[in-house]
């Protein structure tokens, strides 16, 4: 009786354009992948101020840009600092949520919103079908290949080997969401590697970090790197140039993260990964 029942159900789900996860108690909220390739969500806060807010992998509380066009009257900072918030997206309410006042975000985005929005859970980034979905446990896992993390701090790193010349180079990246490019590498190692004579730089770009600080990188291709079994082929790097090198870390940015499907679990030290439906997009240009 129960199979009948269950099958019943799946269909009538399905003609409803209702998936499992919703009902069997996983949360499902969507979000709209921006030209700039960042994740931007609707968010209520304090039951009051709607904002459009970026989600930063990189990060575990909340912020708000100077640059934001939507109000938030219910945010009351000390010192930059806004505790114990409540924050509602799709179906999820978080409480007790900090945010951080006058951190740069992405276009059309009011601010950040973090990990900590998933604290305790499992959870995907399906770019497939622009959503997050929270789990309680791992769902099946069948096509994904795991890949370890490495966590400092609040920064989740991932290891990638890079084919530069005749070297295949294992370095740990950031997994960096609002970082709108490839690869980034950090200052220690485009020195060591020489990458300004080793890869064809294609331009010169000058970004802004998270405190407005100006800083140039070159772009260049690189013509093979590979992140667990999975190679990809000239995807876009980037790296420091000059006397205004900042950068202490190398990140995996948001074109190379929107090539797989993530599901991270609960503690963060494994991360599962498919390829997604932009694995061969054409590589992000910065502008």
């Amino acid at each position: 009786m129960r199979s009948v029942y269950f099958y019943m159900l799946t269909l009538l789900l399905a003609s409803l354009g209702i998936s499992g996860a919703s009902v069997f108690g996983q949360t499902v909220i969507p979000f709209t992948l921006s030209d700039h390739n960042n994740m931007l969500v609707k968010a209520v806060v304090n039951d009051t101020d709607s904002l459009h807010l970026m989600f930063q992998v990189a990060m575990k509380d909340a912020s708000l840009s100077p640059q934001r066009t939507r109000p938030a009257k219910t945010l009351s900072f000390h010192q930059g600092v806004s505790a114990g918030n409540t924050v509602q997206i799709a179906g999820l309410k978080k409480n007790d949520i900090t945010f951080f006042d006058n951190e740069l975000s992405g276009p059309g985005s009011d601010g950040k919103i973090g990990t900590g929005l998933f604290a305790g859970k499992v959870f995907m980034i399906d770019y497939d079908n622009s959503q997050f979905v929270v789990y309680d446990q791992l769902p099946v896992l069948e096509g994904y290949q795991s890949i370890p993390v490495h966590i400092r701090g609040e920064a989740l790193f991932v290891d990638v080997t890079s084919f530069i010349g005749d070297s295949s180079l294992q370095h740990s990246f950031f997994l960096q969401s609002g970082y709108s490019g490839g690869l980034l590498y950090d200052d220690t190692f485009s020195a060591e590697q020489h990458l300004d004579n080793k890869l064809l730089v294609k331009s010169e770009k000058t970004l802004k970090n998270s405190a407005g600080a100006s800083v140039t990188t070159k772009q260049a291709s690189l013509g093979q790197m590979k992140i667990g079994e999975t190679s990809l082929q000239n995807m876009s790097v980037g790296f420091f140039v000059g006397n205004l090198k900042t950068q202490p870390f190398s990140f995996f940015g948001a074109d190379l993260l929107k090539r797989f499907n993530w599901i991270f679990d609960a503690d963060r030290k494994t991360a599962y990964i498919r390829p997604s439906k932009y694995i061969d997009a054409a590589p992000f240009e910065l502008k």
